[in-house]
């Protein structure tokens, strides 16, 4: 399965989260999601979502001032 996109930078708390919310809720379960934000406060959102919806981050890294989440849908 290709990995998905999801550019967001530029874009500032909460949209990020619930950018990466809405794509996973239409997304089929093992999609893997690459995201990535400028916003600082994605480092705690993201994975507090991800808390939330029981998907799994599998890596982040931060780049400078870009934060990059890998991100697995959990099957249903």
């Amino acid at each position: 399965m290709t990995p998905i996109p999801l550019n967001l930078r530029g874009l500032k708390c909460p949209l990020p989260a619930l950018r990466v919310r809405k794509a996973l809720k239409g997304a089929a379960a093992g999609a893997l999601f690459v995201v990535e934000c400028t916003d600082p406060m994605a480092a705690i959102d993201i994975p507090n979502l991800m808390r939330e919806t029981g998907d799994a981050i599998e890596r982040s890294a931060s780049e400078g001032d870009l934060l990059v989440f890998h991100i697995r849908k959990a099957a249903a």
